[in-house]
Formats: C-alpha cells, structure tokens, sequence
C-alpha cells in the first residue's frame, strides 16, 4: 500500500465556498472569520468598502458578508458595486445602527441589493444558519 501524499489525499467532496467578511471593526471581522473556519469555509476578510471590492473582484467569492458604516467606501456603495458586477453574488448586509432620514441602514441595505441582513451585536449567533440558507445547504 502506497503512502498518502498531499495529492492523493481524499479531498471533501463538496468543500465549502469563500466567505468575504468586510468590516472596519478588526475584534469582529476575526471572531467572525475564525467561527466561519471552523466550521468549515474559507473565509477572506477586508477592512473597508474599497478593500473589499479588490478582493471580490480577484477571489469572486459565494457569499459577502459586509459592515455598512466603514471608512473609505460604505457597504451601501460596496453592495450596489458588487450587485451590478456580480447580480447573483449572495450579499448579508451587517451594521450596529444608524439612520439616513427616516430609513434604518439595513433598511435600505437590502432595498439596494442586500440578500439578507444582521443587527450587531449578536451577528455571531445568526450567521451560520443564515449562510447555510443562502447556500442552499439548510
């Protein structure tokens, strides 16, 4: 019996797809990133709006997970950006609060494209039922 090399070694069968974290909060985007490891997909991670569109532009990522309120481009913007490159891509909208006039942002998040949204704090609690959703794997 041959022993086994890393390019024979079983691969899984149905692997996860990346998972693109987009947050300016550094705590959340790695206590998200490492719960999203465990159980299973690979997750990249940006810090802001702009960073995150190179990203999903060079990995093309299933699913995006992204704060609203960020420095240098805003989800608002990186969602309707990612939308019209990608109308498919699965988009979950996060944000702690805020208002524009008489909207929530996550209000206006998923009337601009956003697929679902989540209300910080607690997002832990709620993003791995909500992918498996958007996966089509619930």
């Amino acid at each position: 019996m041959m022993p086994e090399t890393p390019d024979s070694a079983a691969k899984p069968a149905n692997p996860a797809p990346p998972i693109l974290i987009i947050d300016d909060d550094r705590a959340l985007l790695m206590s998200l990133a490492l719960l999203l490891e465990t159980q299973g997909y690979r997750v990249l991670q940006a810090a802001d709006g702009l960073s995150g569109l190179d990203v999903f532009r060079k990995e093309r990522p299933a699913v995006v997970i992204t704060d609203i309120i960020m420095p240098e481009q805003d989800g608002i913007g990186t969602i309707m950006t990612m939308r019209r490159e990608v109308p498919d891509v699965k988009i979950i909208a996060m944000s702690g609060g805020g208002r524009i006039g008489k909207s929530d942002f996550l209000t206006v998040a998923r009337k601009l494209g956003a697929d679902a949204t989540l209300a910080k704090p607690g997002v832990a609690d709620q993003v791995i039922p909500l992918l498996q959703k958007l996966l089509g794997r619930a």
